[in-house]
């Protein structure tokens, strides 16, 4: 007679039963593995080489240069005037979830940026979309500034040799060309330099962004010299609409402090440096946009600015009759811009690094070059992918396709740092978001009401961005994670913070 209490057989009592789908794709990785984990790569590691200088640098080589230097002329004739107002708004928005990001950068001080951050807070499925709209965000974003770069350099041609590219090959397929080259050539330039490591890239980047902030401060003193009151009449004429729809475009402008986070794995002291290289570099940033956009528009009146995407070497030559103060400035831009190239791309190699050392994406984004420091099969892969974007889709649509992958990733890690605050109360912290919840509330509310500000075709283009994501992850990482594998005990992925 069969003990009823028995097993049947064929089965064991000693295995743990299979988690179902949402237990899985709720799967946490513990944060004390994802900083045991830091600068570990596939045949070899990331060196940790950078202080609190240049990690402000790469902050700030990544956000300056881009909403002034390329965007402001598409941004001006959606607000009027009132584009200073939409650079306060971007900014503030950017100020909450930067203090949401000071403060996970400091706990969780890893490549993965926001991506690593869900990871730990929000379990795996919703760091993949993190991640994935962080690809979205920076790869676009690299492509974006490339073809304003082109723009630049022709200003620059024009004013010392007196020829330009033709439109043909310095402009992209629908703005009049065929292929942007312009924009092709400085994402390999930023290539190069990254292939060299994480140190010399800095070093480089330091002196572009030395550069870039001489340049506006010289725009600033002959600009103001050609400020009519008048130019500020209509100070809001498209409403309050137009200055937010403004405000989501140029928020793209202010994910510096995010490419600093990508950076916690080569920072000599990531958990003191990396809050305070974020908020020092933002305070900077806005103060420089704001001042450099509320001359621009003084000295030049909004309906004129939709005629090119060098609009501050053109004001420049307007105010002084001559060109050589915009051709120097033009020879400015065109270094200033090369460290956003630079920077931002070095931020998209990062997250991919992450990802891939957790199974999500193929595991040659993870491969470390000995010497060097650097994943170089990664940088050539992405750097190939985003000079093709670059020379072959509008700036327009590029910049508003950043802000929404943008805007999404910060509204996560507003989320993220209050649920961290809550199942991990007593992880030590270098900075505090201060009134949390609150704050971090208000910080998710803006990005909301911003990417609520873009256009039905910038939905449209993230709803198919995402849709191929989910494609991806169901067929290659949900299986391939290594939380999915046994190479984390089962225990160590099911477990919740409060049962360990």
């Amino acid at each position: 007679m069969l003990d009823q209490g028995a097993p049947p057989q064929g089965r064991t009592t000693n295995a743990p039963p299979s988690p179902g789908l949402g237990a899985r794709l709720m799967r946490r990785k513990p944060v004390e593995r994802l900083v045991a984990e830091g600068g570990q790569g596939e045949g070899g590691t990331l060196r940790r080489s950078l202080g609190l200088w240049q990690l402000t640098m790469i902050s700030i080589g990544a956000t300056l240069g881009t909403g002034i230097f390329v965007v402001l002329g598409e941004a001006v004739p959606k607000a009027g005037p009132a584009v200073t107002l939409s650079f306060v708004i971007a900014g503030l928005t950017a100020l909450f979830s930067a203090l949401s990001y000071a403060e996970l950068a400091g706990t969780i001080p890893v490549a993965g940026s926001s991506y690593s951050y869900a990871y730990a807070t929000m379990g795996e499925l919703i760091a993949w979309i993190c991640g994935w709209c962080l690809v979205l965000e920076y790869g676009v974003s690299v492509a974006a500034v490339a073809v304003g770069w082109g723009e630049y350099l022709n200003e620059l041609l024009d004013g010392t040799i007196g020829v330009t590219i033709p439109d043909a090959l310095s402009a992209p397929p629908g703005d009049g060309g065929i292929f942007n080259l312009p924009a092709l050539i400085v994402v390999l330039l930023a290539m190069a330099f990254l292939l060299g490591g994480a140190r010399e890239s800095a070093r480089a980047n330091t002196v572009m962004v030395c550069v870039k902030i001489a340049a506006l401060v010289l725009f600033c003193a002959i600009g103001i010299q050609g400020f009519k009151s008048g130019n500020y009449a209509h100070f809001m004429p498209l409403g309050m609409a137009g200055v937010s729809a403004a405000g989501a475009t140029l928020f793209f402008s202010y994910i510096g402090f995010d490419a600093a986070s990508t950076a916690g794995e080569e920072a000599k002291n990531a958990q003191r440096d990396l809050p305070r290289a974020i908020m020092l570099s933002l305070v900077i940033v806005t103060a420089l946009y704001v001042l450099v956009a509320a001359v621009a528009v003084g000295a030049k009146p909004w309906r004129r600015f939709n005629d090119s995407e060098a609009a501050l070497a053109q004001i420049m030559r307007d105010v002084t009759g001559q060109s050589f103060w915009g051709t120097l400035l033009a020879a400015c831009a065109v270094i200033a811009i090369a460290s956003v190239v630079l920077t931002v791309l070095y931020g998209q190699t990062r997250i991919l690094f992450a990802m891939s050392r957790d199974g999500l994406v193929p595991k040659v984004f993870a491969k470390v070059h000995p010497k060097t420091g650097a994943p170089r099969a990664n940088t050539v892969i992405v750097s190939l992918f985003c000079g093709v974007l670059a020379a072959a889709i509008p700036l327009g649509q590029l910049a508003d396709a950043t802000s929404i992958g943008t805007l999404f990733a910060f509204g996560l890690v507003n989320i993220a740092v209050v649920v961290l605050r809550r199942t991990r109360p007593d992880m030590p912290r270098t900075f505090r978001v201060p009134l949390s919840p609150v704050l971090p509330a208000l910080g998710f509310a803006f990005c909301v009401w911003m990417m609520g500000s873009l256009s039905a075709v910038t939905w449209v283009v993230f709803g198919v961005w995402m849709a191929v994501g989910l494609v991806f992850y169901f067929g290659y990482g949900y299986r391939r994670s290594r939380l999915a594998t046994r190479e984390v005990p089962a225990t160590e992925v099911l477990a919740t913070p409060e049962a360990k």
